[in-house]
């Protein structure tokens, strides 16, 4: 049986504020837990990601933020999967916006992608492709929790939309006529593969 979250605290490990606002908007209705901290609140080491799963990399950061804080810590690793592409940028996401000096353009990633696909002779605007992400909740005696969710939908070029961050301005969902970047947040929340790894960790740990 999982184990049920009762701590007042969360560490939400991740240096991402987006990423970060999501976690916390997604967890806002419940009692628990009344107060938040990331990375940059209690500037813990990151560890190296260097599994080679979404869920190995999720495991791996909370296990190493439980450890570090002493509190109880939720992770997310999540990434874009490209069918034509043969699942990437997936686990490497984050690293296909990379550049020379350390920061993030996923601008540059999302033109990356593009030509990739023009390279394999693939039509990109329409392209299959999957929004994975796995949550993991690790406490600091060592257990951990670990949910999996995805959205399915296609790429639209060129990227539009402000309201999101990282892929988001090429991933139209299916069902959808518009990209997770021109969304309203609460719409997006509602069916993204954050929400649907969230939906699973909320009937596992809060509901007994």
């Amino acid at each position: 049986m999982a184990r049920n979250f009762d701590s007042d605290e969360l560490v939400i490990a991740t240096h991402n504020a987006g990423k970060a606002r999501e976690i916390e908007a997604l967890l806002k209705p419940y009692s628990q837990p009344k107060r938040f901290y990331t990375a940059n609140d209690l500037d813990f080491p990151e560890p190296v990601e260097n599994e080679k799963t979404f869920i190995g990399n999720a495991e791996l950061k909370a296990v190493s933020a439980a450890k570090h804080t002493g509190k109880p810590a939720l992770a997310d690793d999540s990434g874009l999967s490209v069918e034509a592409l043969g699942g990437e940028p997936g686990i490497y996401s984050a690293r296909w916006a990379l550049t020379e000096d350390g920061s993030r353009d996923f601008s540059m990633a999302m033109e990356k992608i593009r030509k990739a696909l023009l390279d394999k002779n693939e039509e990109p605007e329409g392209a299959r492709a999957s929004f994975v992400c796995v949550l993991s909740l690790a406490w600091p005696d060592g257990h951990v929790e670990s949910f999996e969710g995805a959205v399915h939908g296609c790429l639209s070029f060129p990227p539009r939309g402000d309201k999101g961050f990282g892929y988001d301005p090429i991933f139209i969902a299916d069902g959808q006529d518009v990209t997770f970047a021109q969304m309203e947040p609460e719409a997006k929340h509602a069916i993204s593969h954050r929400a649907d790894a969230f939906k699973k960790f909320i009937e596992s740990c809060f509901s007994h």
